[in-house]
Formats: structure tokens, C-alpha cells, sequence
């Protein structure tokens, strides 16, 4: 599911829905203010896989740094030190991470990202040796290849709670308002998130896909026909017809989210393949001297 993601606004699947009700809609009937919430309730129910991940550095200055106006839910943060600098950059500002690949970094670790070219890997459990992050600005490009742990508290802005609970770190942030306040005094922030589901301009987006585009719109007819039926409109047949339509919608779009694709599946792989050669054969290999 995670594979080429795409989104259309909610005046779109609106439209959708107004051209299958067109008689409703033509008597304003139809109220679009009533109906962000359930478009909203479906995109939660659906699960954060729906949404886009992203990546970016943040300054921390006098313990915190400001999160993306998109925003949604953390993935994984670090701590960025020292970097070098190498060449400059042709124009524009951007951040983007890039593996050193070496003979002892031949795969995927433990956690991947994804920024829609190559897969990233990177250590939760090392010094982020086999990371470098790179930053490019209008006269530079700076490479960082140094990384530390950061304990962020747990809350409901943090995706996976077990990342943070069991890797304890002397470096500890918590979300709040907007901000992610840290224990540190100033330094630099590399954060990977779920970008909420809003385009540049604040509309409300949702998923588009051609079997899961009917979830949206049978939960937004089925809210509109009990709007209607509490209005006074013999609508009860309607009514029993949309609900047994959007149950079955539901369990396709929620098959359809949950099963993983192909990259997902071999990463799965790979990760219990690394984990029963350590636990079956990398404890019988003869170390160094023997």
C-alpha cells in the first residue's frame, strides 16, 4: 500500500458524492461542513499508512525546535553533531539522506526510509555510522555522518512508543504545541514524520485509490441520509441500502491498506532472515584467536 500514494482534496470526493445525489444537492441538502468529520474519521480509521512520510532537520534553539506545519505523527528522531563540507550547491535548499555503503553495510538495518528513490538504512542501535545526512543550501552542502539517540516521551504524537522505551537515552524530547522540547540547549534535529493530510494550502485531502474511494463517499452518503432522515425525509430504504454498501466497502479498503506490497514483504524477509542466522549460526562462528 505503501507504493505511489496519491491524494485528492475533499471538495473533489464532495463533487463525487453531489453528482450522485444531485437532486439533494441542487436543494441544499447537502451541508459540506457536516461532513469533514466523517471524511476525517475514515482517513483515521484507515490507519497512518495512508500517509506520506517525510523527512527534515530542524534548529533547536534554547531547548526546542519548531515541527513542520504538516506535521502528523513521529516516526524516529536523532541528533545530528559535527558535519563537513564539500562542495556547494547549484541553487535552492533541501535535505535528503543518502547510505554509505561499505562491505559490513550490504543490506537494509533495522529500520528503513523511504523518500520515493532508494531505501535508507538506519541504525537505531549503533552511532549512526552507517548514515549520512545531507544538507544543501545556496553556497553549501554539508554532510553529517555523526547521529545520537533522542527519548522522546511517549504521546499520542509518537507512531511507535517501543523504539523509545527500550533504546534509553541520556538525550530526552517531548512534543508539545507545535514544538519538540529537548534537554538540550541548541543543536540539530533530524526527524522523519507522517505528514498530515493537507495539501500547501490547508484543504483537507484523502485517499484516492479506485477501490478505496468508495469508503469515502458511501460514509459521507450514509451521514448525509441519516442528516436527512432526522430532517424528517423518508429516506429508510436509502438508508438500509448506503449502510449495507459502505460495511462492505470498508472491509475492501481496510484489505486493501493492510496488505503489505512487495518492498514490505522482502524487507520482512530480510529482517527474519538476519534475525535466525543471529540466532541459529552467528553463535557457533569461531571469533578471532581460536
Amino acid at each position: 500500500m505503501r507504493t505511489e500514494i496519491k491524494y485528492r482534496t475533499f471538495d473533489e470526493l464532495l463533487h463525487e458524492v453531489s453528482t450522485d445525489f444531485v437532486t439533494y444537492a441542487n436543494e441544499g441538502m447537502i451541508e459540506p461542513a457536516q461532513l469533514i468529520k466523517v471524511a476525517q474519521r475514515v482517513s483515521y480509521d484507515l490507519g497512518l499508512r495512508i500517509h506520506k512520510t517525510k523527512e527534515t532537520l530542524l534548529d533547536v534553539e534554547k531547548k526546542k525546535a519548531k515541527l513542520p506545519d504538516d506535521f502528523y505523527v513521529l516516526n524516529f528522531a536523532l541528533l545530528v553533531g559535527a558535519y563537513r563540507i564539500e562542495r556547494p550547491a547549484l541553487h535552492g535548499r533541501q535535505v535528503e539522506l543518502a547510505p554509505v555503503f561499505n562491505e559490513n553495510n550490504a543490506h537494509c538495518a533495522d529500520s528503513c526510509v523511504d523518500d520515493g528513490n532508494y531505501s535508507m538504512g538506519v541504525e537505531m542501535h549503533g552511532d549512526g555510522g552507517n548514515l549520512v545526512l545531507i544538507e544543501k543550501s545556496k553556497t553549501e552542502v554539508r554532510y553529517y555522518e555523526h547521529f545520537e539517540k533522542i527519548s522522546i516521551s511517549p504521546n499520542r504524537y509518537i507512531s511507535s512508543t517501543g523504539m523509545h522505551e527500550y533504546n534509553p537515552s541520556p538525550n530526552s524530547g517531548e512534543i508539545r504545541n507545535g514544538f519538540i522540547y529537548t534537554n538540550l540547549e541548541q543543536g540539530k534535529l533530524y526527524i522523519s514524520y507522517e505528514g498530515a493530510l493537507e495539501d500547501d494550502e490547508g484543504n483537507l485531502l484523502v485517499l484516492d485509490h479506485p477501490l478505496i474511494n468508495e469508503y469515502y463517499e458511501y460514509a459521507l452518503k450514509q451521514r448525509i441520509l441519516e442528516n436527512l432522515y432526522i430532517a424528517g425525509e423518508d429516506v429508510t430504504q436509502k438508508m438500509q441500502l448506503v449502510e449495507q454498501r459502505l460495511r462492505a466497502a470498508r472491509n475492501n479498503a481496510l484489505t486493501i491498506v493492510n496488505t503489505p506490497d512487495f518492498a514490505e514483504m522482502k524487507q520482512l524477509w530480510e529482517t527474519n532472515r538476519k534475525a535466525m542466522y543471529n540466532k541459529y549460526y552467528n553463535m557457533f562462528k569461531a571469533e578471532p584467536g581460536w
